[in-house]
C-alpha cells in the first residue's frame, strides 16, 4: 500500500492505493486511456470566424455538445446558442443580448477553453 496526499482546488485529500495481486488474470476494471488531443479547427464550419461584433464566449472549459442556433437565426438575450459539456454537465451558453447569429466558430466535439469565442452576433 502506498499513501499519497493530493490537493485539489485547495482541498487536501489523503489517498491510500493498494497494489493488486498478480494472478495472471486480466484486471477487473482498467482505467480508460486518454484519447490524443485533436488538432484545433482552422476555420469555422458555417461562417467566417468573428463575423459579428458581439462575442458569445465559453464560461468554462469543456467540449461542444450541441449547437442550438444557426447562422442567420435571430436570438433573444438568454437564448441558448451552444451547449457545452463540462464535468458531465450540459451547460447552455446563451446570447448576451438580442441579435442575429453572424457566425458559429466551433463544431460539435471541439474542446474549448474558458473564454473561447464560440459564436458571434450582430
Amino acid at each position: 500500500m502506498k499513501n499519497y496526499t493530493i490537493t485539489v482546488n485547495g482541498n487536501v485529500y489523503d489517498v491510500v492505493v493498494e497494489e493488486g495481486a498478480s494472478t495472471g488474470a486480466a484486471p477487473v476494471a482498467a482505467a480508460p486511456k486518454a484519447a490524443p488531443k485533436a488538432a484545433p479547427k482552422a476555420a469555422a464550419p458555417k461562417a467566417v470566424a468573428g463575423a459579428g461584433s458581439v462575442k458569445v464566449e465559453a464560461g468554462a472549459a469543456g467540449k461542444i455538445f450541441k449547437i442550438e442556433a444557426s447562422v442567420g437565426q435571430a436570438v433573444k438575450k438568454g437564448d441558448a446558442v451552444v451547449i457545452l459539456e463540462a464535468m458531465k454537465m450540459e451547460i447552455p451558453v446563451v446570447a448576451p443580448q438580442d441579435g442575429t447569429v453572424a457566425s458559429i466558430d466551433v463544431a460539435v466535439g471541439d474542446a474549448v477553453e474558458a473564454g473561447a469565442v464560440l459564436a458571434t452576433l450582430n
